[in-house]
């Protein structure tokens, strides 16, 4: 089992940023992909974001430019810096993170989610 903690949502105008982070803990053995999620009110999640061991790493179109993924591999932690937000940003965001567990067997998890707010 992994746990994950977010952290960084709030609310922000327009054209602010924030940073969300998220730390894993538990019985991991190592982590193949770290990843942000998001979820607006009467639409699918969808990926925001996503990071693989080796440092490569994915966006939705709609975030490229402004969001940057990241990772610190010795805290487990991943970061979303999101900079030049817009109200259709707004959305809980979801850190989701996959691997295997020291038992071998794999894990792929989610956070609790933290909501990111932009007023216009």
């Amino acid at each position: 089992q992994v746990h994950l903690v977010e952290s960084g949502g709030g609310l922000v105008q327009a054209g602010g940023s924030l940073r969300l982070s998220c730390v894993a803990s538990g019985s991991i053995f190592n982590i193949n992909a770290m990843g942000w999620y998001r979820q607006a009110p009467g639409k699918q999640r969808e990926l925001v974001a996503r990071i693989i061991s080796g440092g490569g790493t994915v966006y939705v179109d709609s975030v490229k430019g402004r969001f940057t993924i990241s990772k610190d591999n010795a805290k487990n932690t991943v970061y979303l810096q999101m900079n030049s937000l817009k109200p259709e940003d707004t959305a809980v965001y979801y850190c989701n993170v996959n691997g295997r567990l020291r038992n071998s067997f794999p894990y792929n998890d989610w956070g609790q989610g933290t909501q990111v707010t932009v007023s216009s």
